[in-house]
Protein backbone atom coordinates (compact mmCIF):
# COMPACT_ATOMS: atom_id res chain seq x y z
CA UNK A 1 0.00 0.00 0.00
CA UNK A 2 1.30 3.48 -1.32
CA UNK A 3 1.77 6.07 1.42
CA UNK A 4 -1.04 8.39 0.01
CA UNK A 5 -3.15 4.93 0.09
CA UNK A 6 -2.77 4.39 3.46
CA UNK A 7 -6.05 4.27 6.28
CA UNK A 8 -3.98 7.36 7.78
CA UNK A 9 -3.68 9.64 4.43
CA UNK A 10 -7.44 8.98 3.09
CA UNK A 11 -8.69 9.23 6.69
CA UNK A 12 -6.59 13.34 6.79
CA UNK A 13 -8.54 13.83 3.31
CA UNK A 14 -11.77 13.21 4.20
CA UNK A 15 -11.13 15.49 7.47
CA UNK A 16 -9.32 18.29 5.14
CA UNK A 17 -12.35 18.42 2.76
CA UNK A 18 -15.24 17.97 5.41
CA UNK A 19 -13.63 20.81 7.32
CA UNK A 20 -13.21 23.15 4.13
CA UNK A 21 -17.33 22.52 3.22
CA UNK A 22 -18.01 23.45 6.85
CA UNK A 23 -20.06 20.25 8.20
CA UNK A 24 -19.24 18.59 11.27
CA UNK A 25 -18.56 15.05 11.62
CA UNK A 26 -22.52 14.12 13.25
CA UNK A 27 -23.58 16.09 9.81
CA UNK A 28 -21.20 14.14 7.56
CA UNK A 29 -22.57 10.74 9.07
CA UNK A 30 -26.08 12.29 8.38
CA UNK A 31 -25.38 12.23 4.62
CA UNK A 32 -23.94 8.97 4.81
CA UNK A 33 -26.39 7.13 6.85
CA UNK A 34 -23.99 6.15 9.56
CA UNK A 35 -23.05 6.99 12.82
CA UNK A 36 -20.69 9.79 14.60
CA UNK A 37 -17.89 7.67 15.99
CA UNK A 38 -17.86 5.54 12.40
CA UNK A 39 -17.00 9.01 10.99
CA UNK A 40 -14.67 10.09 13.74
CA UNK A 41 -12.87 6.32 12.84
CA UNK A 42 -12.52 6.87 9.52
CA UNK A 43 -10.97 10.34 9.94
CA UNK A 44 -8.56 9.32 12.38
CA UNK A 45 -7.14 6.55 10.28
CA UNK A 46 -8.96 3.58 11.80
CA UNK A 47 -10.97 1.78 9.67
CA UNK A 48 -10.02 0.09 5.97
CA UNK A 49 -12.60 1.75 3.53
CA UNK A 50 -13.98 0.04 0.18
CA UNK A 51 -13.61 1.90 -2.80
CA UNK A 52 -17.58 2.30 -3.19
CA UNK A 53 -17.27 4.10 0.22
CA UNK A 54 -14.86 6.13 -1.04
CA UNK A 55 -16.55 7.43 -3.73
CA UNK A 56 -20.23 7.80 -1.66
CA UNK A 57 -17.97 10.10 0.86
CA UNK A 58 -16.52 12.14 -1.67
CA UNK A 59 -19.95 12.57 -3.35
CA UNK A 60 -21.02 13.50 0.05
CA UNK A 61 -18.36 16.31 0.14
CA UNK A 62 -18.55 17.51 -3.46
CA UNK A 63 -15.09 16.82 -3.38
CA UNK A 64 -12.44 15.66 -6.36
CA UNK A 65 -9.69 15.32 -3.46
CA UNK A 66 -10.75 12.16 -2.00
CA UNK A 67 -8.88 9.45 -4.11
CA UNK A 68 -7.94 5.99 -3.63
CA UNK A 69 -4.52 6.34 -5.85
CA UNK A 70 -1.37 8.70 -6.13
CA UNK A 71 -2.36 11.03 -8.58
CA UNK A 72 -0.56 14.09 -7.12
CA UNK A 73 0.53 15.94 -4.15
CA UNK A 74 -1.24 18.47 -2.21
CA UNK A 75 -1.05 21.76 -3.36
CA UNK A 76 -2.75 25.46 -2.31
CA UNK A 77 -4.33 27.54 -5.54
CA UNK A 78 -3.95 30.64 -3.48
CA UNK A 79 -5.76 34.47 -4.13
CA UNK A 80 -3.75 37.46 -4.19
CA UNK A 81 -4.89 40.74 -3.20
CA UNK A 82 -6.07 39.64 -0.09
CA UNK A 83 -7.48 41.49 2.88
CA UNK A 84 -7.60 40.03 6.33
CA UNK A 85 -9.38 41.02 8.78
CA UNK A 86 -10.86 39.59 12.51
CA UNK A 87 -9.87 37.42 14.89
CA UNK A 88 -7.41 34.39 15.26
CA UNK A 89 -6.39 31.73 18.04
CA UNK A 90 -2.70 30.64 18.76
CA UNK A 91 -3.09 27.11 18.02
CA UNK A 92 -0.95 24.73 20.40
CA UNK A 93 3.03 23.98 20.06
CA UNK A 94 4.43 21.92 17.09
CA UNK A 95 7.78 21.28 18.80
CA UNK A 96 6.30 21.33 21.84
CA UNK A 97 3.45 18.29 20.86
CA UNK A 98 6.34 15.96 19.86
CA UNK A 99 8.45 16.01 22.81
CA UNK A 100 5.37 15.30 25.43
CA UNK A 101 4.85 12.12 22.62
CA UNK A 102 8.03 10.75 23.52
CA UNK A 103 7.55 11.95 26.82
CA UNK A 104 4.71 9.68 27.11
CA UNK A 105 7.29 6.27 26.88
CA UNK A 106 8.10 6.97 30.07
CA UNK A 107 4.81 6.59 31.90
CA UNK A 108 3.30 3.03 32.45
CA UNK A 109 0.00 4.84 33.15
CA UNK A 110 -2.18 7.08 30.85
CA UNK A 111 -1.26 10.02 29.45
CA UNK A 112 -3.83 12.57 27.66
CA UNK A 113 -2.62 15.51 26.33
CA UNK A 114 -4.98 18.26 25.49
CA UNK A 115 -5.38 20.72 22.82
CA UNK A 116 -2.52 18.79 20.89
CA UNK A 117 -2.84 20.16 16.62
CA UNK A 118 -3.55 17.25 14.48
CA UNK A 119 -0.80 17.88 12.00
CA UNK A 120 1.06 15.55 9.61
CA UNK A 121 4.07 15.83 12.55
CA UNK A 122 2.33 14.80 15.23
CA UNK A 123 0.86 11.79 12.81
CA UNK A 124 4.34 10.44 12.07
CA UNK A 125 5.35 10.32 15.49
CA UNK A 126 2.04 8.51 16.42
CA UNK A 127 2.23 6.42 13.66
CA UNK A 128 5.53 5.32 15.32
CA UNK A 129 4.50 5.29 18.89
CA UNK A 130 1.30 2.91 17.71
CA UNK A 131 3.78 0.65 15.61
CA UNK A 132 5.55 -0.28 18.02
CA UNK A 133 2.58 -0.99 20.50
CA UNK A 134 1.29 2.33 22.49
CA UNK A 135 -2.44 2.98 22.59
CA UNK A 136 -2.91 6.00 20.37
CA UNK A 137 -7.08 7.25 20.67
CA UNK A 138 -8.02 10.54 19.70
CA UNK A 139 -11.01 11.95 21.40
CA UNK A 140 -14.44 12.40 18.71
CA UNK A 141 -14.11 16.21 18.79
CA UNK A 142 -9.98 15.47 17.93
CA UNK A 143 -9.12 18.21 20.74
CA UNK A 144 -6.99 15.22 22.78
CA UNK A 145 -5.03 12.47 22.52
CA UNK A 146 -4.96 10.14 25.34
CA UNK A 147 -2.00 7.54 24.92
CA UNK A 148 -1.33 4.34 27.16
CA UNK A 149 1.70 2.16 27.55
CA UNK A 150 1.35 -1.46 26.84
CA UNK A 151 3.73 -2.54 29.18
CA UNK A 152 6.14 -4.70 27.29
CA UNK A 153 7.66 -2.31 23.93
CA UNK A 154 7.86 -4.14 20.46
CA UNK A 155 10.97 -2.23 18.90
CA UNK A 156 11.65 -4.23 15.82
CA UNK A 157 7.98 -3.62 14.60
CA UNK A 158 8.49 0.04 14.57
CA UNK A 159 7.28 1.83 11.42
CA UNK A 160 10.75 2.66 9.99
CA UNK A 161 8.48 4.77 6.96
CA UNK A 162 7.10 7.68 9.48
CA UNK A 163 9.80 7.76 11.74
CA UNK A 164 11.78 8.77 8.85
CA UNK A 165 9.49 11.41 8.08
CA UNK A 166 10.68 13.46 11.32
CA UNK A 167 13.74 14.48 12.67
CA UNK A 168 11.76 14.27 16.25
CA UNK A 169 12.48 10.59 16.32
CA UNK A 170 15.87 11.42 17.79
CA UNK A 171 13.84 11.72 21.18
CA UNK A 172 12.66 8.12 21.21
CA UNK A 173 16.43 7.82 22.28
CA UNK A 174 16.12 9.15 25.55
CA UNK A 175 13.04 6.79 26.94
CA UNK A 176 14.15 3.79 24.89
CA UNK A 177 17.08 3.48 26.61
CA UNK A 178 15.12 2.38 29.70
CA UNK A 179 13.52 -0.07 27.94
CA UNK A 180 15.81 -1.81 26.05
CA UNK A 181 19.82 -2.97 25.96
CA UNK A 182 19.84 -3.22 22.29
CA UNK A 183 17.50 -1.18 19.43
CA UNK A 184 17.67 0.67 16.66
CA UNK A 185 15.53 3.72 15.21
CA UNK A 186 15.94 5.18 11.73
CA UNK A 187 18.30 8.02 10.46
CA UNK A 188 16.04 11.26 11.45
CA UNK A 189 13.98 12.76 8.85
CA UNK A 190 12.60 16.56 8.90
CA UNK A 191 13.13 20.07 7.31
CA UNK A 192 16.10 20.01 4.70
CA UNK A 193 18.23 22.77 6.18
CA UNK A 194 21.74 21.69 5.64
CA UNK A 195 23.70 18.90 7.47
CA UNK A 196 22.62 18.64 10.74
CA UNK A 197 25.00 16.27 13.44
CA UNK A 198 23.73 14.41 16.13
CA UNK A 199 26.43 14.32 17.68
CA UNK A 200 25.47 16.76 20.62
CA UNK A 201 22.95 13.92 21.60
CA UNK A 202 25.31 11.26 21.81
CA UNK A 203 27.68 12.57 23.87
CA UNK A 204 25.23 13.72 26.31
CA UNK A 205 24.02 10.01 26.46
CA UNK A 206 26.74 8.86 26.62
CA UNK A 207 26.51 10.09 30.53
CA UNK A 208 23.65 7.48 30.69
CA UNK A 209 25.29 4.30 29.35
CA UNK A 210 24.03 5.07 25.89
CA UNK A 211 26.24 4.48 22.41
CA UNK A 212 25.36 4.51 19.14
CA UNK A 213 26.55 3.55 15.84
CA UNK A 214 25.61 4.49 12.96
CA UNK A 215 25.42 2.12 9.99
CA UNK A 216 22.61 1.62 7.14
CA UNK A 217 20.42 4.06 7.76
CA UNK A 218 19.63 3.20 11.40
CA UNK A 219 21.04 4.23 14.52
CA UNK A 220 21.71 1.20 16.49
CA UNK A 221 21.98 1.95 20.51
CA UNK A 222 23.58 0.18 23.23
CA UNK A 223 22.91 0.60 26.61
CA UNK A 224 25.33 0.07 29.34
CA UNK A 225 23.22 0.15 32.67
CA UNK A 226 25.59 0.74 35.64
CA UNK A 227 24.74 2.54 38.44
CA UNK A 228 25.31 6.35 38.53
CA UNK A 229 24.22 8.50 41.02
CA UNK A 230 25.08 11.75 39.97
CA UNK A 231 25.74 12.77 36.01
CA UNK A 232 27.27 16.34 35.15
CA UNK A 233 26.47 17.18 31.44
CA UNK A 234 27.87 20.28 29.30
CA UNK A 235 25.75 19.86 26.28
CA UNK A 236 28.18 21.08 23.83
CA UNK A 237 25.40 22.80 21.95
CA UNK A 238 22.67 24.82 23.56
CA UNK A 239 19.79 23.17 20.64
CA UNK A 240 16.17 22.14 21.71
CA UNK A 241 16.07 18.86 20.84
CA UNK A 242 19.32 17.98 22.56
CA UNK A 243 17.95 19.45 26.13
CA UNK A 244 14.89 17.43 25.37
CA UNK A 245 16.75 14.19 24.58
CA UNK A 246 18.87 15.03 27.78
CA UNK A 247 15.69 15.20 29.73
CA UNK A 248 14.33 12.25 28.65
CA UNK A 249 16.95 9.96 29.77
CA UNK A 250 17.08 11.93 33.13
CA UNK A 251 13.46 11.33 34.01
CA UNK A 252 14.04 7.49 34.64
CA UNK A 253 17.99 7.71 36.00
CA UNK A 254 17.61 7.52 39.78
CA UNK A 255 19.45 10.54 41.40
CA UNK A 256 20.76 13.77 40.28
CA UNK A 257 20.83 15.05 36.68
CA UNK A 258 23.01 18.56 36.14
CA UNK A 259 22.47 19.67 32.80
CA UNK A 260 24.24 22.47 31.85
CA UNK A 261 24.34 24.61 28.50
CA UNK A 262 20.65 23.77 28.42
CA UNK A 263 17.88 25.22 26.12
CA UNK A 264 15.25 26.95 27.83
CA UNK A 265 13.21 27.54 25.08
CA UNK A 266 9.39 27.07 24.92
CA UNK A 267 8.94 23.58 24.05
CA UNK A 268 11.63 22.71 26.77
CA UNK A 269 10.17 24.20 29.24
CA UNK A 270 6.52 22.51 28.02
CA UNK A 271 8.64 19.39 28.83
CA UNK A 272 9.26 20.35 31.78
CA UNK A 273 6.00 21.15 33.09
CA UNK A 274 4.73 18.10 31.99
CA UNK A 275 7.47 15.89 33.83
CA UNK A 276 6.82 17.73 36.63
CA UNK A 277 3.01 16.28 36.38
CA UNK A 278 5.00 12.67 35.53
CA UNK A 279 6.15 13.37 39.28
CA UNK A 280 9.82 14.29 38.33
CA UNK A 281 11.67 16.98 40.41
CA UNK A 282 13.08 19.31 38.17
CA UNK A 283 14.59 22.73 39.75
CA UNK A 284 16.05 25.82 37.45
CA UNK A 285 13.05 25.83 34.25
CA UNK A 286 13.66 28.74 32.25
CA UNK A 287 17.38 28.87 32.83
CA UNK A 288 20.25 27.36 31.15
CA UNK A 289 21.01 24.94 34.21
CA UNK A 290 18.36 22.35 34.73
CA UNK A 291 18.76 19.93 37.72
CA UNK A 292 17.05 16.63 37.37
CA UNK A 293 16.23 14.29 39.79
CA UNK A 294 15.31 11.23 38.40
CA UNK A 295 13.15 8.50 39.74
CA UNK A 296 13.43 4.20 39.41
CA UNK A 297 9.59 4.08 37.75
CA UNK A 298 6.70 6.43 36.17
CA UNK A 299 3.13 5.31 36.27
CA UNK A 300 0.83 8.27 36.15
CA UNK A 301 -2.52 9.19 35.01
CA UNK A 302 -2.06 11.99 33.94
CA UNK A 303 -3.52 14.89 31.86
CA UNK A 304 -1.73 18.32 30.24
CA UNK A 305 -2.85 20.74 27.96
CA UNK A 306 0.22 21.86 25.18
CA UNK A 307 1.46 25.38 25.37
CA UNK A 308 0.68 27.80 22.75
CA UNK A 309 3.35 27.67 19.82
CA UNK A 310 4.92 31.35 19.54
CA UNK A 311 5.84 30.13 15.67
CA UNK A 312 2.51 30.10 14.87
CA UNK A 313 2.05 33.62 16.19
CA UNK A 314 4.73 35.09 14.63
CA UNK A 315 3.21 33.20 11.01
CA UNK A 316 -0.48 34.99 11.79
CA UNK A 317 1.60 38.41 12.98
CA UNK A 318 3.57 37.83 9.73
CA UNK A 319 0.13 37.22 7.31
CA UNK A 320 -1.16 40.28 8.95
CA UNK A 321 1.77 42.44 8.26
CA UNK A 322 2.28 41.34 4.38
CA UNK A 323 -1.65 41.60 3.54
CA UNK A 324 -0.88 45.22 5.51
CA UNK A 325 -4.48 44.02 7.93
CA UNK A 326 -5.74 44.49 10.55
CA UNK A 327 -5.97 41.60 12.73
CA UNK A 328 -5.99 40.11 16.26
CA UNK A 329 -4.09 37.17 17.58
CA UNK A 330 -5.32 35.60 20.69
CA UNK A 331 -3.31 32.87 22.69
CA UNK A 332 0.47 34.55 21.79
CA UNK A 333 2.70 32.98 24.27
CA UNK A 334 4.63 36.84 24.75
CA UNK A 335 7.79 35.36 26.63
CA UNK A 336 8.89 34.21 23.67
CA UNK A 337 7.75 36.96 21.11
CA UNK A 338 9.41 39.62 23.90
CA UNK A 339 12.49 40.12 21.04
CA UNK A 340 10.62 39.54 17.93
CA UNK A 341 7.69 42.39 18.72
CA UNK A 342 10.55 44.75 20.13
CA UNK A 343 12.06 44.64 16.93
CA UNK A 344 9.08 44.90 14.82
CA UNK A 345 7.70 48.19 16.91
CA UNK A 346 10.65 49.61 17.83
CA UNK A 347 13.12 49.22 15.01
CA UNK A 348 10.71 48.62 11.93
CA UNK A 349 7.78 50.68 13.14
CA UNK A 350 4.91 48.04 13.54
CA UNK A 351 1.61 49.39 14.73
CA UNK A 352 -0.16 46.94 17.50
CA UNK A 353 -1.82 46.89 20.62
CA UNK A 354 -1.38 44.29 23.62
CA UNK A 355 -3.39 43.13 25.93
CA UNK A 356 -2.64 42.62 29.94
CA UNK A 357 -0.94 39.03 30.70
CA UNK A 358 -3.49 35.70 31.33
CA UNK A 359 -1.87 32.15 31.93
CA UNK A 360 -2.55 29.61 29.86
CA UNK A 361 -4.04 26.51 30.64
CA UNK A 362 -1.03 24.57 31.55
CA UNK A 363 -1.11 27.34 34.73
CA UNK A 364 2.48 28.35 33.52
CA UNK A 365 2.63 29.89 29.84
CA UNK A 366 2.25 34.23 29.36
CA UNK A 367 -0.17 34.67 27.11
CA UNK A 368 -1.46 37.77 24.93
CA UNK A 369 -3.67 39.06 23.02
CA UNK A 370 -2.16 41.25 19.77
CA UNK A 371 -4.00 43.25 17.22
CA UNK A 372 -1.95 43.84 14.41
CA UNK A 373 -2.65 47.32 12.39
CA UNK A 374 -1.12 48.36 8.62
CA UNK A 375 1.89 50.53 9.32
CA UNK A 376 4.33 52.05 7.15
CA UNK A 377 7.24 49.79 8.22
CA UNK A 378 11.08 50.79 7.64
CA UNK A 379 14.37 48.69 7.14
CA UNK A 380 16.02 47.95 10.58
CA UNK A 381 19.44 49.71 11.19
CA UNK A 382 21.33 46.50 12.49
CA UNK A 383 20.98 43.13 11.16
CA UNK A 384 18.10 40.47 12.16
CA UNK A 385 19.18 37.58 13.14
CA UNK A 386 18.43 34.45 15.60
CA UNK A 387 19.89 34.06 19.07
CA UNK A 388 19.09 31.37 21.61
CA UNK A 389 16.24 31.78 23.89
CA UNK A 390 15.62 34.69 25.04
CA UNK A 391 16.84 36.13 21.61
CA UNK A 392 14.95 36.25 18.34
CA UNK A 393 13.70 32.42 17.87
CA UNK A 394 15.83 30.81 14.98
CA UNK A 395 12.04 29.39 13.71
CA UNK A 396 10.66 32.98 13.23
CA UNK A 397 14.05 34.47 11.67
CA UNK A 398 12.53 33.23 7.90
CA UNK A 399 9.56 35.69 8.80
CA UNK A 400 11.60 38.66 8.94
CA UNK A 401 12.79 38.00 5.47
CA UNK A 402 9.13 38.83 3.86
CA UNK A 403 8.22 41.41 6.64
CA UNK A 404 11.60 43.35 5.92
CA UNK A 405 10.47 42.87 2.13
CA UNK A 406 7.45 45.05 2.98
CA UNK A 407 9.74 47.83 5.01
CA UNK A 408 10.84 50.54 3.26
CA UNK A 409 15.37 50.11 2.80
CA UNK A 410 17.71 47.27 2.85
CA UNK A 411 17.97 44.48 5.68
CA UNK A 412 20.76 41.92 6.18
CA UNK A 413 18.81 38.60 7.16
CA UNK A 414 21.52 36.23 8.90
CA UNK A 415 20.59 32.99 9.31
CA UNK A 416 23.94 31.63 11.70
CA UNK A 417 21.80 28.09 12.67
CA UNK A 418 21.31 26.87 9.47
CA UNK A 419 23.39 26.02 6.20
CA UNK A 420 20.85 26.20 3.48
CA UNK A 421 17.84 27.52 4.63
CA UNK A 422 18.44 30.83 3.52
CA UNK A 423 18.69 29.54 0.17
CA UNK A 424 15.37 28.41 0.04
CA UNK A 425 14.04 31.68 0.47
CA UNK A 426 15.33 32.60 -2.79
CA UNK A 427 12.26 31.72 -4.36
CA UNK A 428 10.31 34.46 -3.67
CA UNK A 429 12.77 36.77 -5.87
CA UNK A 430 9.92 35.07 -8.39
CA UNK A 431 7.21 36.81 -6.41
CA UNK A 432 8.75 39.87 -6.94
CA UNK A 433 10.61 40.56 -3.68
CA UNK A 434 14.46 42.00 -4.58
CA UNK A 435 16.33 39.60 -3.03
CA UNK A 436 20.22 38.75 -3.21
CA UNK A 437 22.14 36.02 -1.48
CA UNK A 438 25.77 36.88 -0.21
CA UNK A 439 26.62 33.50 1.35
CA UNK A 440 24.73 30.21 2.80
CA UNK A 441 24.06 31.78 5.98
CA UNK A 442 23.12 35.91 4.77
CA UNK A 443 20.34 37.28 2.59
CA UNK A 444 20.01 41.53 1.24
CA UNK A 445 16.36 42.17 1.37
CA UNK A 446 15.18 45.45 -0.23
CA UNK A 447 11.81 46.44 0.07
CA UNK A 448 9.12 47.76 0.04
CA UNK A 449 7.51 44.65 -2.53
CA UNK A 450 5.20 44.69 -5.55
CA UNK A 451 4.03 40.68 -4.97
CA UNK A 452 3.25 38.92 -8.11
CA UNK A 453 0.84 35.86 -8.24
CA UNK A 454 3.15 32.75 -9.33
CA UNK A 455 3.11 28.92 -10.06
CA UNK A 456 5.77 27.83 -7.12
CA UNK A 457 6.82 24.29 -5.70
CA UNK A 458 7.12 24.51 -2.08
CA UNK A 459 10.60 24.53 -0.72
CA UNK A 460 11.53 21.58 1.88
CA UNK A 461 11.48 23.47 4.54
CA UNK A 462 8.76 24.54 6.59
CA UNK A 463 9.26 28.30 7.67
CA UNK A 464 10.29 29.00 4.50
CA UNK A 465 7.44 27.15 2.74
CA UNK A 466 4.75 29.30 4.56
CA UNK A 467 6.38 32.66 3.46
CA UNK A 468 6.10 31.46 0.20
CA UNK A 469 2.50 30.93 1.01
CA UNK A 470 2.24 34.23 2.46
CA UNK A 471 3.67 36.15 0.01
CA UNK A 472 1.51 34.71 -2.42
CA UNK A 473 -1.95 36.18 -0.67
CA UNK A 474 -0.57 39.74 -1.19
CA UNK A 475 0.29 39.13 -4.70
CA UNK A 476 -1.80 40.91 -7.94
CA UNK A 477 -3.16 37.89 -8.97
CA UNK A 478 -3.51 34.10 -8.21
CA UNK A 479 -0.63 31.39 -7.61
CA UNK A 480 -0.16 28.10 -7.19
CA UNK A 481 2.03 26.44 -4.05
CA UNK A 482 2.69 22.93 -5.17
CA UNK A 483 3.18 19.76 -2.95
CA UNK A 484 2.86 21.59 0.46
CA UNK A 485 3.07 18.39 2.85
CA UNK A 486 5.82 20.30 4.65
CA UNK A 487 3.46 22.94 5.64
CA UNK A 488 0.60 20.08 7.02
CA UNK A 489 3.68 18.88 8.95
CA UNK A 490 3.70 22.27 11.47
CA UNK A 491 0.21 23.61 11.20
CA UNK A 492 -3.46 22.46 11.41
CA UNK A 493 -5.78 23.69 9.08
CA UNK A 494 -4.18 26.95 8.34
CA UNK A 495 -6.04 27.67 4.50
CA UNK A 496 -8.98 27.38 6.68
CA UNK A 497 -8.31 29.33 9.45
CA UNK A 498 -6.95 31.96 7.14
CA UNK A 499 -9.94 31.84 5.32
CA UNK A 500 -12.37 32.52 7.99
CA UNK A 501 -10.28 35.93 8.18
CA UNK A 502 -10.77 36.46 4.65
CA UNK A 503 -7.64 34.57 2.51
CA UNK A 504 -8.71 32.21 -0.40
CA UNK A 505 -6.08 29.28 -0.12
CA UNK A 506 -7.89 26.12 -1.98
CA UNK A 507 -6.12 22.82 -1.45
CA UNK A 508 -6.55 20.25 -4.45
CA UNK A 509 -4.46 17.21 -5.52
CA UNK A 510 -2.77 16.92 -8.80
Amino acid sequence: MSLMTTPANIGRLIRDARKQRGLTQTQLATELGTSQSAIHRIESGNQNLSLDMINRIADALESQLIVPTTQGSLNYRIGGGTQLSGEIQTRSSKNGAVALLCATLLNQGRTQLRGIARIAEVDRICEALASIGMSIAWAPDGTSLTIEHPGTLDLDALDEDAARKTRSILMFLGPLSHTATDFAIPYAGGCSLGARTIEPHLQALRHFGVSVAATEGLYHVHVDRTAVNTRSIVLTERGDTVTENTLLAAALAPGLTVIRNASPNYMVQDLCFFLQELGVVIEGIGTTTLRVTGLHEISADVSYTVSEDPIESMSLITAAIVTNSQVTITRCPVEFLEIELSILGESMGLSYDITPEYRGANGHTRLVDLTIKPSELKAPRDKIHPMPFPGLNIDNLPFFAVIALCAAGSTIIHDWVYENRTIHLLPLAQLGAEVQLLDPHRLVVNGPTRWHGRDLVTPPALRPAVCLMLAMMAGDSDSILRDVYVITRGYEDLPQRLGALGASIEPFYG
